[in-house]
């Protein structure tokens, strides 16, 4: 059984094969973009973080090779221990030389060279003797002059051959490009751009523009732009800076792959994970009451995950967490598959409220409004009964674990005249609402002992503070 989830495998002859969420046809839509605009643009691919993106781009990269396209793939965050993006990003170029382009790539690496930033001037000699062949260029980085007149005139002339430097450079750069995409644009994809320092994102953005702007290269970002607005915005130590303007400056067109179609992540990882070994197996069916345990897991998954907009990768998260949690039930305990899964999604997303509650700090008013805080879900006929059922099966086991057993108050009395149950609590997702409360309280203390478990039952196993069924 597996802890966590693992990278997809992505086949090389089939790269979207092993994709669940069925994005190929996004892939399909965007290579046609390149090939409606092959001297070159950038394209920004923006979602947020933990949708997948970087699965996306390596399949995409595959199915582009594919079809015969010359791809590169720099992981910017993994890369940013380079002070200088200009030698990471040449470093990637340089993997797509050969026999034929090896002379021209020298050439434009000479002229990178005069470019950087970092060639401090103690060293300056010993590089520019090995990249460099024009003395005067070498004179202009060593040459210590006397005097701010001097100093003056030799930055002015330093200005000019700086400038120079970028027009010969991106013309060489252009040259070799043009003799090794083979009529194709070179595809330079940028990952995790929004994930490295925010000085490194910006200065790659900045020679991006200055120095790569050449044809025949297409340059994809893909990056939470919100995220790498506030990196921008620390950078120039403004939060009045106009990101989105300013990303406008590099970013020709910029694209989101939709979200998945409802149902298929979480039904993907519930088979990934392996809960059919728990939920279907034969011990815990001979026993009638959790014969539907795994359609009210599958159900609370629903509405969970389909309808607050939950990253994929929390998803996963909180799946992986679930199914070892899981194993500290026995086969015929109670796991009341709704709570079990709501806490563990608390956990995940708001682990501030989850500590609240197991450390009672919470009235039962605050836990429902933490509750529908972060449950986020547009309610409505088909969703208000269920939520309002994880609302009160959550306040049953809380009010349980908030008093001594054997003097625990319950969340209803009986009405003397009429001898009819009466719910104390409403529910914070709809007005006037006692009488359905009543109808889910007595729904849960019907028949088992299930309305009488406390959160610790829960709480207990998914902290792992129980033993773990081999």
């Amino acid at each position: 059984m597996n802890i966590r989830h693992h990278e997809i495998e992505i086949e090389q002859h089939n790269p979207f094969s092993n994709c669940k969420l069925g994005r190929q046809k996004y892939s399909t839509v965007l290579t046609s973009i390149i090939n409606s605009y092959p001297n070159g643009f950038v394209l920004g691919l923006n979602n947020k973080w933990g949708t997948g993106k970087t699965t996306f781009v390596k399949m995409w990269q595959q199915d582009l090779k594919n079809n015969n396209f010359q791809t590169l793939y720099f992981n910017a965050w993994e890369n940013d221990f380079e002070n200088n993006p200009l030698t990471a990003l040449m470093g990637e170029l340089k993997t797509i030389t050969n026999v034929d382009t090896e002379p021209k790539f020298k050439n434009t690496l000479k002229k990178a060279a005069i470019l950087s930033k970092n060639i401090a001037p103690i060293i300056a000699k010993a590089i520019a003797d090995k990249y460099i062949n024009t003395d005067g260029v070498k004179e202009a980085i060593i040459g210590v002059t006397e005097g701010l007149v001097n100093i003056f005139e030799n930055e002015v002339n330093e200005y000019e051959k700086k400038k120079k430097s970028i027009s010969d450079f991106r013309q060489s750069l252009s040259e070799f490009i043009s003799n090794t995409n083979k009529g194709k644009p070179l595809v330079f994809i940028i990952d995790e751009l929004d994930r490295c320092r925010p000085n490194y994102a910006v200065s790659i953005l900045e020679q991006i523009k200055h120095f790569f702007s050449v044809p025949n290269i297409v340059f994809i970002l893909s990056i939470d732009k919100e995220q790498l607005g506030n990196a921008i915005k620390g950078v120039y130590g403004s939060d009045k800076l106009d990101s989105d303007e300013y990303l406008r400056r590099f970013i020709d067109i910029e694209y989101s792959i939709p979200a998945p179609e409802v149902d298929i992540f979480y039904k993907y990882l519930y088979e990934y994970f392996q809960f059919d070994d728990f939920f279907n197996s034969v011990d815990r069916l001979k026993h009638y009451e959790l014969k539907s345990d795994k359609l009210n897991f599958l159900d609370t998954c629903k509405l969970l995950f389909t309808n607050a907009n939950v990253p994929l990768r929390q998803q996963e998260k909180i799946f992986a967490h679930s199914r070892l949690a899981l194993r500290s039930f026995t086969s015929n305990m109670f796991v009341t598959p709704h709570l079990f899964m709501l806490l563990n999604f608390i956990k995940i997303i708001d682990n501030k409220f989850y500590e609240q509650l197991k450390s009672k700090q919470l009235s039962i008013k605050d836990l429902q409004n933490k509750f529908l805080s972060i449950i986020k879900i547009h309610i409505n006929e088909d969703s208000e009964r269920q939520l309002m059922w994880l609302e009160i099966s959550l306040i049953n086991v809380y009010n349980n674990y908030n008093q001594d057993r054997y003097y625990r108050k319950k969340l209803f009395e009986r009405d003397k005249d009429t001898g009819l149950n009466i719910a104390l609590i409403s529910s914070i997702l709809k007005e006037n609402s006692e009488s359905d409360v009543m109808h889910i309280l007595e729904s849960i203390n019907r028949g088992h002992r299930e309305g009488d478990l406390d959160l610790s039952h829960f709480t207990n196993r998914i902290d792992l503070l129980e033993n773990i069924q081999i």
